[in-house]
This record gives C-alpha cells, sequence and structure tokens, in this order.
C-alpha cells in the first residue's frame, strides 16, 4: 500500500486520511482515580510523534472540557455521576460526528471507558450501521439496576444497544443503537452474571481468553472482523488497556490476571490495519498513577500506531 506520496508504508490505508485526536480526561465513572490523566500521559509517551511518522496529517487536536468532581452529593444506591457522563458524552458526541463530517479517522483518548457512550453516539450520527470490536477484560454490559458498583464505565455497551435507561436516545445529535449481531468482544475473562446472562440471550459473539488460547488471535480477527462487518458501513474499535495481561499493562484501574500478551495485542492491531474496514479508535483506562515508568501509556501509543498501519518492515 502507498501514501499520498506514493511511497511504501506496508499495511497504511490507501488513503491517508487526516487523524483527528480527541482526548476525553474524564475519569469520575471508573473505579478509581487516574484515568482522567491517559489522554495527556498517551500524548506524552509519543504519539502525535507515532502520527506523523506514519504520514498521516493531523487534522485537529481537541480537548473535551470535563467535570473534575460531581456538584451534587453520591447517593448510596444510586449510579454515580450520571449527569457528568452524560454532559462529557454530548461533547464527546459533538466532536466525533464534526471529525468524521471533515472527512477525519478519529482516535478518541481516555479517560475510563464511560467515554465510549459519547463516542458511539458520534458514530451512530454519521453510521446508520456500525460494527464494534470491544477489547476488554470486562463486558461492560450491567445497566442501572443489575450493577454491583455504580460506576458508569461498566455500562457502555448497554448504552450503545439501547438496554440501560441511560442510553443513545438521550445524547442529542446521536444516531440509532447499535445492533447486537454487529458487535464482539475479545479478551473478556471477568463478566457478572447478569452480563453473562445478557450476551447469550442477544446473541453477542464473544471471545474470551479461552477462545483465544483455543483458537489463536488470527482466527479470532478473522471471525470478528465478519461478523462486525456485516452488513455495516464500517467498524469501530474500542480498546481498553485491562484487556491485557496486567504484567503487560500495569496502569489500569481494573486489572485482571491472564490477559493478552503484547503480541497477541499488536497482531491484533495489525490485522484490523491490514482489513481497511476500520472508520475510529478509541483507548482508554490508562491511569498513569497505577503505571510503572510509563509502560503502559507507551505500550498504548504502539497499539494505536500498529491499527493505523505501522509494522515492522
Amino acid at each position: 500500500m502507498r501514501n499520498v506520496s506514493g511511497q511504501d508504508t506496508g499495511h497504511v490505508k490507501t488513503q491517508q486520511q487526516e487523524v483527528a485526536l480527541i482526548k476525553v480526561p474524564f475519569g469520575l465513572a471508573g473505579a478509581r482515580n487516574g484515568a482522567e490523566l491517559g489522554p495527556d500521559e498517551l500524548i506524552t509517551a509519543g504519539l502525535k510523534r507515532e502520527i506523523a511518522s506514519l504520514g498521516f496529517p493531523l487534522n485537529r487536536e481537541v480537548r473535551v472540557d470535563c467535570p473534575a468532581q460531581s456538584a451534587t452529593p453520591l447517593g448510596r444506591k444510586t449510579v454515580k455521576y450520571l449527569n457528568e457522563v452524560q454532559q462529557v458524552s454530548e461533547h464527546v458526541c459533538q466532536e466525533v460526528a464534526s471529525a468524521l463530517e471533515e472527512g477525519a479517522f478519529p482516535v478518541v483518548l481516555g479517560g475510563d471507558h464511560s467515554v465510549a457512550i459519547g463516542t458511539l453516539a458520534g458514530l451512530t450520527a454519521h453510521y446508520n450501521n456500525l460494527g464494534v470490536i470491544w477489547f476488554d477484560a470486562h463486558a461492560d454490559l450491567n445497566t442501572e439496576e443489575h450493577s454491583l458498583t455504580g460506576n458508569m464505565h461498566g455500562m457502555s455497551v448497554a448504552a450503545f444497544l439501547g438496554h440501560s435507561t441511560f442510553n443513545l436516545s438521550q445524547i442529542k445529535g446521536a444516531g440509532s443503537f447499535v445492533h447486537p449481531s454487529n458487535l464482539v468482544y475479545i479478551g473478556l475473562r471477568d463478566v457478572d452474571d447478569y452480563e453473562k446472562e445478557q450476551i447469550r440471550a442477544l446473541g453477542i459473539r464473544a471471545f474470551t481468553m479461552h477462545d483465544i488460547d483455543r483458537m489463536g488471535m488470527q482466527h479470532v480477527i478473522d471471525q470478528a472482523m465478519v461478523i462486525a462487518g456485516d452488513g455495516t458501513e464500517g467498524i469501530h474499535v474500542s480498546f481498553d488497556m485491562d484487556c491485557l495481561d496486567p504484567r503487560e499493562a500495569p496502569g489500569v484501574g481494573t486489572p485482571v490476571p491472564g490477559g493478552l500478551s503484547y503480541r497477541e495485542a499488536h497482531f491484533a492491531m495489525e490485522c484490523l490495519a491490514a482489513n481497511n474496514r476500520v472508520v475510529s479508535m478509541e483507548l482508554v483506562e490508562v491511569n498513569p498513577l497505577l503505571d510503572q515508568n510509563r509502560h503502559t501509556a507507551r505500550l498504548g501509543v504502539g497499539l494505536i500506531a500498529s491499527l493505523l498501519g505501522k509494522s515492522i518492515l
């Protein structure tokens, strides 16, 4: 494949889109403080340099205005920071939709995984039918009624499928819900009982770590692309850094042992880049307060670069 100058660039997209960096420093919906620092940490770790080295022009770099704390006290049995999540979701929706209108490839940098609600709102405003590949140790399919914690980073998928009370229909400008048949999980290994029931009932395809061990990442990605790409206009990749093994990515708020290896994650991104159906990406849950020598942030930068087409040779 060749870039605009005609030079061979490996698996980089044939049409060199501009990239829109959308930073969302929001962490109130997560389990621990620190995810709000993730976007700046990814920039410090060299993300813009990597994007430039791949030949992608930077369309924009925006920082979504995010509340740092709640204006109202939390109840004991309530969803936490709902107003703040809705506010951030609307801002992210506007930025993602605007980037797509200009023909850019949105790269959303979280923040906790609740930022995905706004990302999907903006994407569905542009695409009538969207596929989603969700890399995560967790299913994020809880609803307000069934959540064990009240943390909204665990309700993102329910929101864009339309199964929670707060969902895309409450976000100005959002499009229709994602169809469960076009959603694929990769890397699951810590799933609540209610989420297991929902995955089965909705027929969502989920590749757990057991499946990856048994089938290999090549087969998993091949199948994921077929499912997420079936009748859709494009595929969004949502990458939670806790899908990786904590030995690879210690700087996350909800680590779970037994996750993806460094090479499995990079190989997955390289395969997705080669397919050329991915229209957007977000990378979330980098927590610098828990990281070791910026290791997780640097790995996140590398994974984004791999999805954009960086290859070994």
